[in-house]
This record gives C-alpha cells, structure tokens and sequence, in this order.
C-alpha cells in the first residue's frame, strides 16, 4: 500500500516505522521540521517491545506534495484532527480510506465535516506507552493490540485488507464489526490515568499503588462508564475500577500523552477525553464531578503555563 502518516510523533512514528519495514510505501507528514529532517537522513529509530529498528522513509512537512494513496491514517492529537483531515483533500483517490486512531472521543465526527464519512475507518489501540527519545527516534513499553473497524459498523473487504496490511507489519491486529464500544472501553481506561496523571506527575504504576491517586483515577472511570452505559453502548465488562486497573498493570512505567505534554510545555488533549464526560454525562442528567475538576485543573494549569 501507499500510506500516508499524518502526525508522526510517538504513536505515528511507530505506525510509519513499522509499516515501512513491511515493504509499504510510506510517506509521514508532521509539522516538526527537526523530525522530518533526522528522518530523511539518517531513517526513523523505534526501539522498544517491537525490537530496535531503523527504518528508511519519506518524510515532509507538505502535505500538498504527497499525492494519492491508498490509505490516510490521521495519528495527530485529537485537537489537530481537524485541521489534519483538512490537509489530506489532495492525498485523496476514489478509494482511498482514512483511518482515524486518537485517544478520547470525537474524531470520526471532525473528519466527517471535511469528507465523506463512508470513506472513515477508526482504531483503537491499547497497551504501548509511547514516547519520542527525540528527533527520528521512538520508543514504546508495550504492543498490545490494534483493534480497527468501519465507522458505522461492519466487515468489508476493505477494513479486511486494512487490518491484513497492520498484522503483516507485526501488530496484533482484528477487525471488529462494532469498533464504537471499543472505542468507548479504552476512553474510560484514558479518562482514568490521562488527567489524574497530567496533574500529578505520576507514570500509570505510581497512580495504582497511591491510595489517594487511585481514588481519583478510578473515580473518572467510574463516571465516563457511566455515561457509557446511559448511552447504551455495548460495554463488554461490568466492572469498570476491575478494567482499568487490569489496563494499568500492563503498563506500569507509561506516562500519558497528556503527561507528556505537560513535560514539553504542550498544550493537552485534556478536552477530548476528561473534558469530554462532563457534557456528555449532561444530555443524560449525569453528573461528572470527578471529571469536571480534574479538566478544569488541567486547563487552568495550561492557561497559567501558557503552554503552546
């Protein structure tokens, strides 16, 4: 296949790197110009639970001069879908599908507004705990599984091809015919450590073993399955304190993306995941009071920080 990356930070990069290595023609198109330089000369490193690999590909910080293929993956932050799918208009052939993963909840939605919806796939993704070592080198804790599927449902030849393309790269990969209930098992698990961690300073392990930590993360789960369960999405567990805690163990030593963030003076996601069980728990007359403080505090720390 001829993919296009769009967001080659930790998560992307893995992606590129990966997919590359398996013989497909990969272009990663990311907007820091020090990434897409070290990887056009030295190669893209991701070293980690997929073994240590240096890996060569295109990369660019121009969209416009991609061309078509066959697949658009989207792996920015869930704040830059938007202006993401926007970029990919001229990547776009009659059949080429766009693959959304991001954390938190929204996504398929901001890309609907820039082109067909029946062309969205979306994954989800758990246990790798990424992180940039620097430029044109990656680094993950784990590799867990990829879970894709279409938009609204469904097996069709195409998410098929899709998910043998991912599982020929070395991801254990399946495609569902229900990816929204997945979608919404690992938001609760990124509601429970993104915010509480991001405040805190603390990896996923530190929250489990602190009393008064694991309070607050299981709290915020607790309340997006909830709202879940309102909205009657088919959840596969009953337990939701059991499930992440069960999500955390696999990953003791990962810091969230939204952590990440803060420790590189970023701006977070914090309105697509926390941020995002307040309003929701609302149109179900739900309350989120967990939630609501810890976005509130991860936003007023941002504005103090004026992070960019």
């Amino acid at each position: 296949m001829r993919i296009a990356v769009i967001g080659a930070g930790a998560m992307g990069s893995i992606y590129a790197a990966l997919m590359a290595d398996a013989g497909n023609d990969v272009i990663a198109v990311d907007s820091w110009a020090t990434h897409v330089a070290a990887i056009n000369q030295h190669g893209l490193r991701v070293e980690g639970a997929s073994g240590d690999r240096t890996v060569r590909l295109l990369a660019t910080s121009d969209p416009a001069g991609v061309g078509a293929v066959d697949l658009v993956f989207v792996a920015t932050k869930a704040r830059d879908v938007a202006a993401a799918a926007e970029s990919t208009r001229c990547m776009l052939g009659p059949d080429t599908a766009v693959l959304a993963i991001q954390n938190g909840l929204g996504s398929a939605e901001r890309i609907a507004h820039v082109m067909a919806r029946e062309r969205i796939l979306l994954g989800v993704i758990g246990g790798f705990g990424a992180s940039m070592r620097g430029p044109g080198h990656a680094h993950h804790n784990g590799m867990e599984f990829l879970k894709l599927g279409e938009v609204d449902g469904g097996i069709t030849s195409r998410l098929t091809r899709v998910a043998r393309m991912w599982r020929d790269a070395g991801f254990k990969v399946e495609a569902v015919p229900d990816i929204q209930h997945l979608v919404w098992e690992k938001f609760i698990c990124n509601v429970a450590f993104s915010g509480p961690c991001a405040l805190t300073g603390r990896s996923i392990g530190e929250m489990l073993v602190d009393r008064d930590g694991w309070a607050i993360s299981s709290g915020c789960a607790a309340e997006a399955y909830a709202v879940a369960r309102a909205k009657r999405i088919a959840i596969q567990f009953d337990d939701p304190i059991a499930h992440v805690r069960a999500f955390g163990e696999k990953i003791p030593a990962a810091r969230p993306s939204l952590l990440l963030d803060h420790l590189a003076r970023r701006r977070s996601e914090i309105d697509a995941i926390n941020g995002a069980v307040p309003p929701a728990a609302a149109e179900h007359g739900l309350g989120a009071r967990i939630n609501t403080i810890v976005s509130a505090l991860v936003r007023c720390r941002e504005h103090a920080g004026a992070l960019s």
